[in-house]
C-alpha cells in the first residue's frame, strides 16, 4: 500500500466512522491524514503481528480527538480488523473517541492536550538510556501548542538531546472553535522551536514526498526534531476545509454525507476498493443553494457571533 492510498483510506474511513457514531472532528483527522498515510507506509518501523516489539518505533496521537486517523491506519495494516472501525464510538467499542491504549498499536491513550510531547520525550530519553536505536513520533494540534507542559518537555528534550525524537505539528491555524491567531498569537512559530533547541524542518503537510524526507532518519543529527506541517483544516472535502464548523461536526444524513463520499470518489486512487460504497454513491443528495448560509448560521448561533471574521 502506498502513502497515498492510506491516505485516501483514512478519509474514508473517517467521513463513515464520524457519520455512523455521530462524533466529532472530522475536519482535524483530514487535516492529519496525509502526515499518518507517510508514518505508516514510508517511516516508521512495526509489526502488526507482534505490536509490542521492542524495536518497533514508538508513536504517539497527542492531538487525540483525531484519533479515528489512527485507528484507520492500524486498521489498514492489519492491527485489527477492519470492519470493527464500524464501532466507533459506540458503547463497549475499544475505539473511544480519544485514542486509547486498549487497542493494538496504540502506546498512549490521549485526550487532554498538551501530554503527548512530554510523554514521547520521556519514551525517547528512555531509549537513550537502554541504549535501544527506535525513534519516537509524536503528533500535535497547533492549538495544542498554547499548553505550557508542551515547551517544558521541549526544554526537556533538548537538554538531554533527543535527536531519537521527532514532533510533526499539524499546522492548520485553527483550533476548537477559533483561529489559532485570534486564540493566542504564536509569532514565528518555526523560530520559537530554534529558540527552545530544536532543529526545524518546515513542509507542505499534504505533499507526500516533502513529508517523507522530513522525516527520513539523519544519523548526524544531534538535537530533536520537529516538523511543522502546513495543513488545510477539512483537507478533501471542499465544503468542510477551513471551515471552524467541522471541528465539532460530523457528515449528516443527507447532502453533506453524500457529497463528501462522492468528492472522496472522484480522487479515489487506482485499484483501492472502499469497503462502504464500492460504487460511489449514484444519486446524492444535491448541496442546497443556501447550505453555506444555513451551516454559518449553526455555528453562530450555537457557539458564538465572531468565529468567521479573521482577525490580523
Amino acid at each position: 500500500m502506498t502513502s497515498k492510498e492510506l491516505a485516501w483510506k483514512i478519509r474514508r474511513h473517517a467521513v463513515e466512522m464520524t457519520h455512523l457514531s455521530g462524533g466529532s472532528h472530522i475536519g482535524a483527522i483530514l487535516s492529519v491524514a496525509d502526515i499518518i498515510g507517510v508514518l505508516y507506509t514510508d517511516v516508521m518501523q512495526f509489526d502488526a503481528s507482534n505490536p509490542k516489539w521492542d524495536k518497533r518505533d514508538r508513536f504517539i496521537l497527542s492531538k487525540g480527538h483525531a484519533g479515528a486517523s489512527i485507528y484507520a491506519a492500524l486498521a489498514e495494516n492489519e492491527f485489527f480488523p477492519v470492519e470493527e472501525l464500524k464501532t466507533h464510538y459506540q458503547n463497549g467499542s475499544r475505539l473511544s473517541g480519544h485514542v486509547s491504549h486498549h487497542l493494538p498499536g496504540i502506546d498512549f491513550s490521549t485526550g487532554s492536550l498538551g501530554h503527548g510531547l512530554s510523554a514521547a520525550a520521556g519514551m525517547a530519553l528512555g531509549a537513550k538510556q537502554d541504549c535501544k536505536e527506535h525513534r519516537v513520533f509524536v503528533v500535535l494540534g497547533d492549538g495544542e501548542c498554547d499548553e505550557g507542559s508542551v515547551w517544558e518537555a521541549a526544554l526537556f528534550a533538548n537538554n538531554f538531546r533527543l535527536n531519537n525524537l521527532v514532533a510533526i505539528i499539524d499546522y492548520n491555524h485553527m483550533q476548537s472553535l477559533d483561529y489559532c491567531e485570534n486564540t493566542l498569537e504564536f509569532g514565528n512559530f518555526a523560530d520559537k522551536w530554534r529558540a527552545f533547541g530544536w532543529d526545524v524542518c518546515e513542509v507542505d503537510g499534504h505533499d507526500h514526498d516533502a513529508l517523507r524526507e522530513a522525516l527520513s532518519k539523519n544519523e548526524n543529527r544531534t538535537k530533536p526534531l520537529a516538523v511543522i506541517a502546513h495543513t488545510i483544516k477539512g483537507k478533501g472535502i471542499s465544503f468542510m476545509q477551513e471551515d471552524i464548523l467541522w471541528h465539532y461536526r460530523f457528515p449528516h444524513e443527507g447532502w453533506e454525507y453524500d457529497n463528501a463520499v462522492c468528492e472522496l470518489h472522484a480522487v479515489k486512487p487506482d485499484g483501492v476498493i472502499d469497503p462502504y460504497t464500492p460504487n460511489g454513491i449514484s444519486a446524492p443528495c444535491p448541496i442546497p443553494e443556501d447550505a453555506d448560509i444555513k451551516l454559518k448560521h449553526i455555528l453562530t448561533e450555537t457557539y458564538h457571533p465572531t468565529f468567521f471574521k479573521k482577525e490580523g
